[in-house]
């Protein structure tokens, strides 16, 4: 089911027969999950704490240009951007360009989606892109 999940999300990214994504090359066994919370969860206190898993590629910094490396960019109820431009950084793209795997966030109770793309060292994502899969939570 992840393989399904992640290769339609990668067909989506396809336009005219091209992959729209940026230069620095991913393994295409590259694996980015959200370690916690976990997709449906309920999550009792506004600020908690959110970690990121990775596989079959590292973590560097942002200006660090190192092959198969990149760093987490979590986005918080927003579609993913472009994938052949920067990612912005913003309430909805937080940026961990010091390759931090952990973060505390707040959000107002209620629902919310949290999606991990992978940056390489100009915040554009890879190719292919390295993304985890949406999930949502609810704050309580």
């Amino acid at each position: 089911m992840k393989t399904l999940t992640a290769s339609i999300a990668f067909a989506a990214l396809i336009i005219g027969g091209t992959a729209v994504a940026g230069d620095s090359p991913a393994p295409k066994n590259a694996y980015l999950y959200i370690g916690w919370p976990n997709d449906g969860e309920m999550v009792r206190k506004s600020n908690f704490r959110v970690w990121f898993g990775l596989r079959n590629m590292g973590v560097a910094p942002a200006s660090v240009k190192k092959s198969k490396t990149g760093h987490h960019h979590l986005i918080i109820d927003a579609p993913l951007p472009p994938m052949d431009e920067e990612i912005p950084s913003d309430k909805h793209h937080l940026h961990f360009g010091k390759g931090q795997t952990e973060t505390r966030v707040t959000l107002t109770p209620g629902t919310h989606t949290l999606q991990l793309l992978l940056g390489d060292h100009n915040h554009v994502p890879h190719n292919p892109p390295v993304m985890s899969r949406k999930i949502t939570i609810t704050v309580k």
